[in-house]
């Protein structure tokens, strides 16, 4: 049973390290070895801004870009995701290559020009992030204290993302600009990396509200590996505490809108079993002895594709 992941951060490592290569790097959570042995599926590759970027954020947009297409998607083995094609193709029996999709963590480094945004799509970013924890001049992220919404810039960056058929992703996005982005788009979003903050009370999980209206607008929530996202003890996660989050999230309605979004790469603690994508075949393991089948196909796979079968045009 093939697994999809939507977040992971190895673009922000490797263009901090020109000598990273994707193979099987110790620098990395995710490599190409380690997708293989945990049967993962799709990857989304995660564009974010290092503080080493900070001044020249589109420029780091495009060198995580040229990243992805010389030392990833260049591989045999790696098919690159841009279209409903692909996706097809990705599908087709007997096909052994990893699809990999770019997205975007953030449009900070489009700057508020709408243009680059035109170009991130035309390169192949597929899914962007309002913010990351902080405001931007698109909206509040979860930290920024004012807990403002979208601005009217904002509003017109979720309308061209409706226009392009880029997936707009709210985790990392302030309470109040969740709401205005379910009011605003056209289309339902993505949390690609939060979890349930009933569960575990962290600014960056969901509360029952939230993962309502995700639900019933038809959207998706990835579940994410994040320790401190899964308790708040300061104890060691394990991979019961994913199943619980889990869980949490199909007793509200969602077994058909939950799947897992890793945030590998992203972290510098991780959960016991779950310590990179080879850790992928453990949770199968488990989720095969309290779900059936076709539940479990949901979560690994099948609620990610529904979804961008949907979306992309």
């Amino acid at each position: 049973m093939k697994r999809w992941d939507l977040h992971c951060d190895a673009l922000s490592k490797m263009i901090l390290a020109s000598d990273i290569r994707f193979e099987d790097d110790r620098r990395l959570d995710v490599t190409a070895k380690r997708l293989k042995e945990g049967g993962v599926q799709l990857q989304a590759f995660a564009i974010y801004v290092p503080e080493a970027w900070k001044g020249r954020p589109f420029d780091a947009v495009l060198a995580s870009v040229d990243a992805f297409e010389q030392r990833i998607a260049s591989r045999p083995d790696i098919l690159p995701i841009r279209s409903k094609q692909d996706i097809e193709t990705l599908m087709r029996p007997g096909e052994t290559r990893i699809g990999a999709m770019l997205t975007m963590e953030g449009a900070d480094a489009l700057e508020g020009n709408l243009a680059y945004l035109r170009i991130a799509y035309a390169l192949g970013v597929r899914t962007l992030g309002v913010t990351w924890n902080v405001a931007n001049w698109a909206a509040d992220g979860v930290r920024e204290p004012r807990g403002g919404g979208l601005t009217a810039a904002g509003r017109r960056l979720v309308a061209e993302c409706d226009r392009l058929g880029m997936t707009l992703d709210v985790s990392h996005l302030s309470v109040k600009g969740f709401w205005d982005v379910l009011e605003t788009s056209r289309h339902a979003p993505i949390a690609s990396h939060s979890n349930a903050k009933s569960l575990c009370d962290h600014p960056r999980n969901l509360s029952n509200d939230q993962i309502r209206a995700l639900i019933a607008a038809n959207g998706r929530i990835g579940i994410t590996f994040v320790p401190y996202f899964l308790r708040s003890d300061g104890r060691e996660a394990g991979i019961d505490d994913v199943l619980r989050h889990l869980d949490y999230v199909c007793g509200l309605g969602g077994a058909d809108h939950v799947g897992f979004g890793s945030d590998f790469d992203g972290i510098e603690t991780w959960v016991k079993g779950l310590e990179h994508p080879g850790g992928y075949e453990t949770l199968a393991e488990r989720l095969e002895k309290n779900y059936t089948s076709e539940q479990v196909e949901g979560f690994l796979r099948r609620n990610w594709l529904s979804y961008y079968q949907g979306r992309f045009m």
